[in-house]
């Protein structure tokens, strides 16, 4: 609600109000000119008027039926007025005419009421507010009784002006009454509830002042309605202004009924005690006696009942506060407060409902997260997802929502310009994040899905999670908008993979073996396993398609055993056959998937064991990239070099080609990419990387090995820049296990140095 100013139209209101109340003062001490008061109406209702219909300027019906209404109390004003000038009726009598004035303004503004909407409510809720009701009616009887009846007959007359009187004064109490039934039971709607409570005033002014009216029988020269019009006409304009307040805030949210009990019988209790200890004051000392008494107990009686009626408002209240925090667990995650599945599937069901613009699903997923989980223990764990989730959270505009679906997978609900809200959470990630006393960095995996007309939430987060794992298998730290081709892709590689799990049981796999030679002659040193499929129906798939399938099913684990455990296999009756002629060393490539598994080297001793392959003779083959981040792959790489195992980096250079990793991993042997051996005989940048390479390998005595060597001449310039193993085409293709021992050199020292 904007900060309330009072505008010209409500100054006006309250200095006539103010004005009137000072008059009628003056007059009850001293005859005043009678002109006066009946001057300060013909100000008051034309401000009422103008007010009540700017508060329904915006469509609120209810306010133009008020206008109009206060337009026929304004005439029964004038009314009463010509009738007290021209002699008609005396003082505080009302004509016919001025009567129906005054009860078409009030059925007015009572048919507006009405067409308010109202909630439902209980019967007991029903008869709770008919008690009260029935309360203030006795109460106000009661009063009217004893202060009015006995000056009633000495007014009236008997007169049918009294009898109007007395239908304009009920009248006004039923609009009264009809105003507070309307407070207390409408629902959320146009109509501001508390310009409503300060309408219900008008009625009780109205009705309460016109029973008094016979308390100024002595007084025929004033007149209640010099003073309870223009109060009337104020709590109007006090109202309008409210409304036009509320309007200009927006509707507010719905609000509970009230639980505090009711101070309007109480009320009433303590006035009819009051009224009855005043009427006994003036019998015998026994009544006056027997009244306090009753005065008393009635008191402490309702005191009882207000602090029981607290009692049970507290006990009514800590229900709700655990009703609330049930419902609050129930669509939010327990570890990082924020919102589950169940609740952003209905908020991007409803964004896309309402039609909203640029609406986008985002699915983010911490990379390593599992390391972290191993190598720290999971407090840490959680402390790191906790701070990730406030971290995204911070980021995002309002509107756009953040949900942990679990593990260390997260969703967005994104409004807007998707690109740049993306780009600034993953530099936020990147900076480092505390978690119980650690510092971690970390990079997330991001799919995006943008919507489209006749999208749901189920298939934008179908595609956002495709999008997710394509960024993935493209590099950590990743940004991937879903397209179509992907869905292509995805299904493929998911029936790739359920192929390959029967191929797993059913022999469909078996390994080749590409030579490792020395230079300049091709001597064979050693071989690297190479794993093939060949599908029953199918024919042969590649590498290319089912190792991807395969580390993204997490098939690659099983996958990889199974290889490690027939090359070794294979190795050992290699060593048994062909003694010496046997090859130096077989190569085993080995997944990062697989690094990340506790015990992965207790598993590679088992191998070597059940086999009864020296260790010094197998050699694990992993990525740069696999144990860049340390953690729990470079902890199991350094136990299987502690077996005796080498270990070789494959692809140097290509991925985050830090120099540092060659002194924290066990290297003994580095691999160097294809993509330099293949322009290594046209000088530039890739000779020099390649010799530089080398040159690292002398200094830190590794074993250089060079990759993809397919022409006579690149193997010329690599023995000529100092390697002395390579491996690739020009020397020979991946081979069965039979045609190691029968492989022969094709390429003589002669022949490259020409």
């Amino acid at each position: 609600m904007p900060r309330w100013r009072p505008t010209r139209i409500l100054v006006a209101s309250i200095g006539v109000a103010a004005i009137a109340w000072v008059w009628f003062g003056i007059g009850l001490f001293g005859q005043t000119p009678p002109a006066v008061g009946w001057a300060l109406l013909m100000f008051a209702v034309p401000i009422a008027i103008h007010a009540s219909w700017r508060a329904g300027a915006s469509g609120r019906t209810f306010w133009r039926y008020a206008s109009a209404g206060m337009v026929g109390l304004g005439l029964a004003s004038a009314s009463a007025a010509r009738d007290y000038f021209s002699g008609d009726q005396p003082g505080q009598h009302i004509g016919g005419v001025t009567a129906a004035f005054y009860v078409t303004g009030l059925m007015l503004m009572l048919f507006g009421l009405l067409r308010i909407p109202g909630a439902q409510r209980s019967r007991i809720e029903w008869t709770r507010f008919g008690l009260d009701v029935a309360t203030m009616v006795v109460t106000v009887t009661t009063f009217s009784w004893y202060l009015v009846l006995p000056r009633w007959e000495s007014w009236t007359g008997g007169s049918a002006a009294g009898t109007a009187s007395v239908v304009v004064i009920a009248t006004a109490a039923v609009i009264g009454m009809l105003a507070f039934v309307k407070v207390s039971f409408t629902g959320t709607g146009p109509i501001d509830r508390r310009a409503l409570y300060i309408l219900a005033l008008t009625g009780a002014v109205g009705a309460g002042g016109g029973a008094m009216a016979p308390l100024l029988a002595e007084r025929p020269y004033l007149n209640t309605g010099h003073v309870l019009l223009p109060t009337t006409c104020m709590l109007v304009c006090l109202a309008a202004d409210r409304q036009m307040r509320a309007s200009r805030a927006g509707v507010p949210a719905p609000r509970p009924l009230s639980r505090r009990p009711s101070v309007m019988p109480y009320t009433a209790v303590l006035a009819t005690g009051a009224l009855l200890l005043t009427g006994a004051a003036s019998g015998t000392g026994e009544l006056l006696v027997v009244a306090a008494g009753s005065f008393v107990v009635t008191l402490l009686v309702a005191a009882r009942q207000v602090i029981a009626l607290r009692d049970n408002v507290r006990l009514l209240d800590d229900l709700d506060s655990r009703q609330r925090e049930l419902a609050h667990q129930a669509g939010h995650d327990s570890l990082t407060g924020l919102a589950n599945r169940n609740v952003l599937v209905a908020e991007i069901t409803g964004a896309l409902a309402d039609g909203s613009p640029d609406v986008t699903v985002a699915l983010l997923d911490l990379d390593d997260f599992k390391e972290i989980n191993d190598d720290l223990g999971h407090p840490v764990g959680d402390a790191l997802l906790a701070a990730v989730g406030e971290r995204v959270t911070a980021r995002l505009p309002a509107g756009c929502l953040v949900a942990r679906l679990g593990g260390d997978e997260y969703a967005l609900l994104l409004r807007g310009d998707h690109a740049a809200m993306v780009a600034a959470i993953a530099a936020d990630l990147r900076r480092p994040v505390h978690a119980d006393r650690h510092e971690l960095v970390v990079e997330a995996s991001i799919g995006l899905a943008p919507a489209h007309p006749g999208d749901t939430a189920d298939e934008l987060l179908r595609r956002a999670d495709v999008a997710m794992y394509e960024a993935k298998s493209q590099g950590k730290g990743r940004q991937v908008v879903y397209d179509e081709r992907m869905d292509h892709r995805t299904a493929e590689q998911s029936r790739v993979a359920a192929d390959l799990r029967s191929a797993l049981d059913t022999d469909q796999l078996h390994l080749l073996y590409q030579p490792i030679v020395m230079l300049p002659g091709g001597e064979l040193f050693g071989v690297e396993a190479l794993v093939r499929w060949t599908h029953p129906e199918r024919g042969p798939i590649g590498p290319g398609l089912f190792i991807p399938a395969a580390e993204r099913t997490g098939l690659i684990v099983p996958l990889g055993a199974w290889i490690l455990e027939e090359a070794c296999r294979q190795a050992a009756r290699w060593q048994h056959e062909l003694g010496d002629a046997a090859p130096r060393t077989v190569t085993v490539n080995v997944s990062a998937r697989q690094l990340r598994e506790a015990g992965f080297a207790g598993e590679v001793d088992a191998v070597l064991r059940r086999t009864g392959l020296p260790a010094h003779v197998l050699t694990v083959e992993v990525t740069e990239t696999a144990v860049f981040d340390g953690g729990t792959a470079l902890d199991e790489l350094k136990a299987i070099a502690a077996l005796g195992v080498k270990i070789a980096l494959d692809d140097f250079g290509t991925g985050h080609s830090s120099l540092g990793l060659l002194r924290t991993c066990p290297a003994d042997i580095l691999k160097v990419d294809k993509s330099f051996v293949d322009d290594v005989t046209e000088g530039g940048e890739p000779a020099v990387i390649v010799a530089a390479l080398l040159t690292i390998c002398d200094g830190m005595r590794l074993r250089a090995v060079a990759e993809g060597v397919e022409t006579a001449e690149q193997a010329a310039e690599l023995h000529r820049l100092g390697y002395r193993y390579a491996q690739g085409y020009h020397y020979a293709r991946p081979m069965a296990a039979e045609a190691i021992a029968a492989y022969r050199p094709a390429h003589s020292a002669q022949r490259i140095a020409a």
